[in-house]
C-alpha cells in the first residue's frame, strides 16, 4: 500500500519508533536475570500459601496480568489493591503468603503503607522496581530491576516501556516456575476448561467416538455389494471388517471403493470384504485426547480412525466430523 503524504510516513515511523524503543527495554532485562532472579524463582516455588502480586496505576493493571498468568500455570495467586489493603483487604494476605510488589519509583504511597503489616506477618516480599535505591526495593528481601532507559512516550510520562518491561519479567517468573514445577498439558487444561483451549487438552476421544449399534460392521465373508450398503448406511465413510468376534481384522473406506471399481469393474460387487479391505488400519486408544485424533489425521491424510484397546478389540470409531462439531479442529 502506498504512503498518501508524510504525514502517514510519520506516523509509521513514530509507531516503529515507539515498538523499538519497549523491544529494547525488554531485551535489556536478558543481562539482569542472574542469581538474585533465581532467589525469586526459589522463593516463589517454595511458597505454602498464595503469592499476593500488588500494584497501583498502570502497574496495577500489569499486576493483574501477572497474578492470572501465575495461577492459570500452576502457581497459586491473586491480586491486592495496595489502597485497599492499607482499608482492611490486607486481612486476605497470611503468613504462609508470598508478596510480588510492583512500582516503577519503588515510592509509590500505597505500597509503602502496606509493607509494614507484610513485615510483621513475616513474609518474604519480592519486589520489581525500576529503582534500586527506592524505599521498596530497599524493603524487599529480593529486588528484581526493571528499570528502563527511556519510555515510548515523548514526555516521559505514559507507563509504556516500564509497563512491558514489568510485564515481561512477570512472564519469566510465571513460565520458569510451571516448568520448575513440571505441569503439564494436562494440568493446564484443568484451570481452562471453557472454550477451544479446554475443549482441545480435556476432550478425549472416548467423549466423542461412536459405539455400539453405530459402528457399521461386516464381516471377512460379506459380498463387496452388502458391504457398499452398510457404508451407505452408517453414513461415516466406513466399514469395520472383523472376524466372529469383535477384534478387527481391517476396514474398508470410500477410498477403498473407488480404487476397487478401477482395478476390477464389475467384478467387484462379488469379491469378498477381506479381499477388499485395508488391513492394519490406523487405530487409536479411547484415551487418546482428542487434538491427537486431529493431529493423526492430518499426519495420514485419512478422515476416519477406528478405536481399539491393547488386544485389538472394537470400541469405537471417531470421523474428522466429530472433531469439527466438538471444536477440536
Amino acid at each position: 500500500m502506498e504512503m498518501k503524504d508524510d504525514k502517514s510516513k510519520d506516523v509509521i515511523e513514530q509507531a516503529k519508533n515507539i515498538l523499538r524503543i519497549e523491544a529494547e527495554a525488554v531485551e535489556a532485562l536478558i543481562d539482569r536475570i542472574n542469581e538474585t532472579f533465581i532467589h525469586a524463582v526459589d522463593i516463589l516455588y517454595s511458597c505454602c500459601g498464595k503469592v499476593v502480586v500488588t500494584g497501583m496505576g498502570k502497574s496495577g493493571l500489569i499486576g493483574k496480568k501477572i497474578a492470572s498468568t501465575l495461577a492459570s500455570t500452576g502457581t497459586p495467586a491473586y491480586f491486592l489493591n495496595p489502597a485497599e489493603g492499607s482499608h482492611g483487604d490486607i486481612g486476605m494476605v497470611t503468613k504462609d503468603d508470598v508478596a510480588l510488589t510492583i512500582s516503577n519509583s519503588g515510592e509509590t504511597d500505597e505500597i509503602i503503607r502496606i509493607l509494614p503489616t507484610m513485615k510483621r506477618l513475616d513474609i518474604k516480599i519480592i519486589s520489581m522496581t525500576g529503582n534500586p535505591e527506592s524505599v521498596l526495593a530497599k524493603s524487599s528481601d529480593i529486588s528484581l530491576d526493571v528499570s528502563v532507559r527511556d519510555e515510548a512516550c515523548p514526555m516521559g510520562l505514559a507507563p509504556t516501556s516500564s509497563t512491558t518491561a514489568a510485564l515481561a519479567m512477570g512472564d519469566a517468573l510465571a513460565i520458569t516456575l510451571l516448568n520448575k514445577r513440571g505441569f503439564t498439558e494436562e494440568d493446564f487444561a484443568i484451570f481452562h476448561p471453557g472454550g477451544n483451549l479446554g475443549r482441545r487438552l480435556l476432550l478425549t476421544v472416548e467423549d466423542l467416538m461412536h459405539t455400539g449399534n453405530s459402528i457399521p460392521y461386516v464381516t471377512l465373508d460379506t459380498l463387496m455389494k452388502d458391504a457398499i450398503i452398510k457404508i451407505s448406511s452408517g453414513r461415516l465413510g466406513i466399514a469395520v471388517v472383523t472376524e466372529s468376534d469383535s477384534r478387527l481384522c481391517g476396514v474398508i473406506t470410500d477410498g477403498d471403493l473407488r480404487r476397487g471399481l478401477e482395478k476390477w469393474g464389475e467384478g467387484f460387487f462379488s469379491l469378498k470384504a477381506g479381499n477388499v479391505m485395508t488391513h492394519k488400519p490406523k487405530t487409536i486408544t479411547k484415551k487418546t485426547l482428542a487434538a491427537k485424533a486431529v493431529a493423526l489425521m492430518e499426519k495420514y491424510t485419512i478422515t476416519v480412525l477406528v478405536i481399539a484397546d491393547d488386544e485389538n478389540n472394537i470400541e469405537g470409531i471417531i470421523h474428522l466430523h466429530d472433531l469439527l462439531k466438538a471444536g477440536i479442529v
